[in-house]
């Protein structure tokens, strides 16, 4: 099923009878697959709320600031060659100052393709951190540099960087789609993220446009929001300021 309609949107994310289409558990210890059967983004129940209460505690010693400014500070230092600098950011905010495998890693996380480059380097990023840090940084890694990608490619002169941010997530989110698995049926459902952020129903006059959903919604928030967008915010205006 497809889901194009923000109220349908909402009650789906809302409801625990959704979860994410499940990954494998058997995977070989230090693999991707066997990583993603032991993170919070691809669990559900309690097991789910534990892992991501383990990711809010990381974040909640990160100050989004912080993040910014040295996001900022980074990517004019190289000259706006501005990939992997949100990773590299976070990463030595966590302790990891070297983040030269997330690419790699994070290539796979989403889709769970599986290959000899993901697997070597999960284990070069497992020499280095715990599972609640690779966490973090593969789950921002592609999110946050494809949210810089396409406010730039919406950007005019002059634009408040935040603003352009919000409409960017509203309009054009770097996750196009995610899916949840209903237990009940067994039945796939697809949430078309454009569309329902998109909503005409949505958008009361009175009010103004409701909450986006690319940062999920109900059970199962994205834990750093803040912190991604300070990332891509500081990248901007180390790029456009």
């Amino acid at each position: 099923m497809l889901i194009t309609r923000h109220a349908e949107a909402t009650a789906v994310l809302s409801d625990t009878r959704y979860v994410p289409p499940p990954v494998r558990q058997d995977g070989t210890e230090g693999t991707l697959a066997w990583l993603r059967a032991r993170v919070s983004r691809f669990s559900t129940g309690e097991t789910h709320a534990r892992r991501r209460h383990e990711l809010v505690e990381l974040l909640s010693g990160l100050d989004p600031a912080g993040l910014r400014a040295a996001a900022e500070a980074l990517t004019r230092q190289r000259g706006g060659d501005w990939r992997g600098v949100p990773t590299a950011v976070l990463g030595a905010a966590l302790g990891v100052e070297d983040t030269g495998a997330v690419p790699a890693a994070a290539a796979g996380y989403l889709s769970g393709e599986e290959s000899p480059q993901a697997d070597a380097a999960v284990a070069e990023l497992l020499k280095l951190a715990g599972i609640p840090v690779i966490t973090l940084l593969l789950q921002a890694h592609a999110a946050t540099e494809g949210l810089i990608e396409t406010a730039l490619a919406h950007a005019g002169p002059d634009q408040d960087i935040d603003e352009l941010l919000g409409e960017t997530l509203r309009r054009d989110p770097p996750l196009k789609a995610t899916r949840r698995l209903d237990t009940r049926t067994g039945d796939e459902v697809t949430i078309d993220l454009v569309a329902v952020n998109r909503d005409p129903g949505a958008h009361d006059p009175a009010r103004g446009h409701v909450p986006h959903l690319t940062f999920g919604h109900g059970v199962r928030p994205c834990p750093a929001p803040e912190h991604a967008l300070a990332l891509a915010a500081g990248v901007l205006e180390g790029l456009l300021k």
